[in-house]
């Protein structure tokens, strides 16, 4: 449901910037919502937040200009409705042409958010809530608090922290909505030098980017006008040969052991093989018990070019080794990404059957196991150079 809501938010945000979407694609998406707004009901079996699944539906019905005020009214009488939930909800009142409601029920709401980061459900942060609160103040006109706000959210996304790619999409959402209803003028004056490439820049815009080709050579830049610049560097690169990064492990976080077996079970070490040879990648991964239930795993084999796959899902036969359960596997020609949930104190195992193809000297790159939605916790085992021989 979130899913939903989130992909049609998008939707909506690309037709009104005049993008074309699929004919009837909109139409579909809210008869659906509809669908699922008028019959929605608190239930104690659901997950926490799905109030606020509810009122993200509603919002956004109310931005598609097909307010249900109907399911409006009665979220909003439900007694246990959460304080995101009715920040959410407060904002489609105003979308729908009653802003003296949505003023009602922020009146008595906080502007902060206890602390918390969850990796299933909404997949919802303190950031990405008060991201939220602030796109509500912005959309009910209340400049004074929402500026305040502001300044909040753009100081924690300009820190060194890891944030998830929900939580980062809706502060970059309020900010926008934000600086588009009060905007101010904007002019970006500096030079800059980077060997010998160089320029001197004059625009009437907030952003400015551009590719440079730094080769060791140090960046200079210089502010000749009377605005603060804000910049920001990205460095893209691939690690040399033999410099690959180093196994991270944290075992009393996430655990992870690789290993290579012939199909007979014996262990093989795969730095040299046969050309010809079968054999099987296994990965063990644990969930030591002291953080609680990991969601939304994902587990990367990328493999030497040397190494073909044995997919026999293609084949229509039996997987020889048995891997654990998992959410969905991607086998590609080089690669196998396998998405999973990992209960507290549980282990699983997964296979991948191989066959040393090409002869010669290949990389293994590192296999690395992380969680979506929150990156302490991680684990990866680093690379190193494989052959295979005739």
């Amino acid at each position: 449901d979130w899913g939903t809501n989130y992909a049609g938010h998008f939707m909506l945000a690309a037709q009104a910037k005049g993008y074309s979407l699929p004919i009837g694609f909109i139409e579909h998406w809210k008869n659906f919502e509809r669908q699922k707004a008028t019959s929605w009901a608190p239930d104690t079996r659901s997950f926490y937040g799905a109030d606020l699944v509810q009122a993200y539906r509603l919002y956004l019905l109310a931005m598609a200009r097909s307010p249900e005020l109907g399911a409006m009214n009665r979220l909003r009488e439900f007694p246990y409705l959460s304080a995101e939930a009715k920040w959410r909800l407060a904002a489609a009142y105003k979308l729908a042409g009653q802003p003296e409601i949505g003023m009602q029920m922020i009146a008595s709401l906080p502007l902060t958010v206890k602390p918390y980061n969850t990796m299933f459900g909404t997949y919802g942060s303190d950031l990405r809530d008060e991201a939220m609160i602030l796109e509500t103040l912005t959309i009910l006109g209340q400049q004074q608090k929402a500026a305040a706000m502001l300044r909040t959210v753009a100081s924690r996304l300009s820190q060194d922290d890891w944030y998830s790619t929900q939580t980062t999409a809706y502060s970059l959402i309020a900010i926008a909505e934000y600086c588009g209803q009060n905007k101010t003028p904007a002019k970006l004056m500096f030079n800059y030098q980077s060997g010998k490439d160089k320029a001197s820049v004059n625009s009437a815009s907030y952003l400015w980017s551009n590719g440079l080709a730094a080769n060791g050579n140090n960046i200079h830049l210089k502010n000749s006008g009377s605005n603060k610049l804000y910049v920001r560097l990205i460095q893209k690169g691939q690690p040399s040969s033999g410099q690959d990064v180093q196994t991270i492990m944290n075992p009393d976080v996430l655990q992870m052991r690789v290993g290579y077996f012939t199909l007979g079970g014996k262990q093989i070490d795969p730095a040299k093989l046969l050309q010809g040879t079968d054999f099987v990648a296994q990965v063990n991964i644990k969930n030591p018990g002291k953080r609680g239930r990991y969601d939304n795993m994902a587990l990367t084999q990328i493999f030497p070019s040397g190494w073909e796959i044995l997919n026999t899902r293609m084949t229509g036969g039996e997987e020889a080794f048995k891997s654990s359960e998992s959410d969905y596997r991607d086998i590609r020609d080089d690669r196998v990404n396998t998405y999973f949930s990992l209960p507290e104190g549980k282990e699983v195992t997964y296979y991948v059957m191989l066959n040393a193809a090409y002869a010669g000297k290949y990389y293994l790159p590192a296999t690395y196991c992380e969680a979506m939605y929150n990156n302490s916790i991680t684990a990866l085992m680093k690379g190193q150079w494989v052959e295979v021989a005739k």
